[in-house]
């Protein structure tokens, strides 16, 4: 995807919100091996690339000065209440090194899986996108993840997931966790009871005792 970008010479409070009342959203480029740069970039077009998951996931073209740079979306902020983009960062991109990126995962086949076709499981995607380290000309748009061989009440850890070639999970230390997990209905009715019933041995709620007599004076 391609965007463009102008330079921005002033920095600031003041600054950016006047450049905000102009419709422009202020931001800025880092990384590689240049200096990190002042952009600002037009907002209504900037809030309907957003709207699109390939901006979030891929690299990007950006335009600046007439000329083409590579670049990772890394931060984007919100206004708590307003449709209003207020701040952008984006990191550049370097062919020859290793980035850490989170890349959406894209379920298909569920609805002819055993689970669901005969077994009527629910199924829950307990992950919807991935963290991954990978070299920029690896990195896809999204990863597809199969589940038309999904089983009664089985579940699908990362490791189970064929990842496209160049690409390696980043864990955390968090091991090989649950991807998709297919529950029966009424397990799901009793865990959602649970969790909705007071914890076992609470007191009832008090009632107020409309008999109850009038304090002395």
């Amino acid at each position: 995807m391609k965007f463009v970008a102008f330079e921005r010479a002033k920095q600031g409070t003041g600054a950016s919100r006047r450049l905000r009342i102009s419709g422009k959203t202020p931001g800025i480029v880092y990384g590689g091996e240049g200096q990190p740069q002042l952009i600002e970039i037009d907002h209504n077009a900037l809030w309907h690339a957003l709207k699109k998951e390939a901006f979030h996931s891929s690299i990007l073209e950006m335009e600046l000065a007439g000329n083409t740079t590579k670049v990772l979306l890394r931060d984007v902020q919100y206004h708590p209440f307003r449709q209003l983009v207020q701040h952008i960062d984006f990191q550049r991109v370097d062919a020859r090194t290793r980035m850490t990126v989170k890349v959406p995962l894209h379920f298909k086949g569920e609805e002819e899986s055993t689970a669901v076709k005969l077994d009527h499981n629910l199924v829950n995607h307990v992950m919807n996108e991935l963290e991954v380290s990978c070299l920029p000309a690896d990195l896809p748009e999204f990863i597809e993840v199969d589940l038309s061989g999904l089983t009664k009440n089985a579940t699908v850890h990362v490791n189970d997931i064929k990842l496209p070639k160049g690409l390696k999970y980043v864990s955390h230390g968090k091991g090989n966790p649950v991807v998709v997990s297919a529950v029966s209905p009424l397990v799901a009715e009793e865990t959602a009871a649970a969790e909705g019933a007071p914890a076992e041995g609470a007191a009832p709620a008090a009632k107020a005792d409309a008999k109850a007599p009038a304090k002395k004076k």
